[in-house]
């Protein structure tokens, strides 16, 4: 294998590591916003059927 075939195969490889890197990251942040909006809606809830209605102006 010639220095060019395996730079280029190498090229390749990174680009694909990249590719996967930025896919996860993006996954990530989904699934935390996921995570922070459900728990929200469960706080919301959970005053609602409590005596602390009052609080829940201070939640977006």
């Amino acid at each position: 294998m010639t220095r060019g075939n395996q730079r280029e195969k190498a090229r390749e490889k990174n680009l694909k590591k990249q590719q996967q890197q930025k896919k996860n990251n993006k996954n990530s942040v989904m699934l935390k916003l996921c995570v922070k909006n459900k728990l929200l809606l469960l706080l919301k809830k959970q005053l609602l059927e409590s005596r602390y209605k009052f609080i829940l102006y201070l939640i977006p």
